[in-house]
């Protein structure tokens, strides 16, 4: 009886630099996601459970600052930018300027 292989199919890119990881990735979220850049300038943590708060100034424009609602891994690739280059990005279809805050795909940038 013949081995069914399972679902899950693994990629691998070839290609140097970040470039090509970049596109890489946008291709595997879909095509309406875009890549945001910015700068975390500021953290702070509240007594309050779950009080993580970070405040980011995008290269697009605009500053946003956001209490609460931050996950553990969210709030330690927050961390890990903060004490590095400061630089993060987030992959993301949110239409508007909501995709400020929409962190479902975020890495600390070096």
């Amino acid at each position: 009886m013949a081995k069914q292989k399972s679902g899950s199919t693994k990629h691998q890119t070839h290609e140097a630099g970040g470039d090509a990881l970049e596109a890489a990735q946008a291709k595997k979220a879909g095509a309406k996601f875009e890549w945001h850049f910015g700068r975390v300038t500021r953290l702070g943590h509240f007594a309050i459970p779950g009080g993580h708060g970070v405040t980011i100034v995008w290269e697009e424009g605009g500053v946003t600052s956001q209490q609460g609602d931050i996950n553990a891994d969210q709030w330690e690739i927050f961390k890990l930018a903060f004490m590095s280059t400061g630089r993060i990005a987030v992959l993301s279809d949110v239409e508007g300027e909501g995709w400020m805050y929409d962190y479902r795909y975020l890495e600390a940038v070096r």
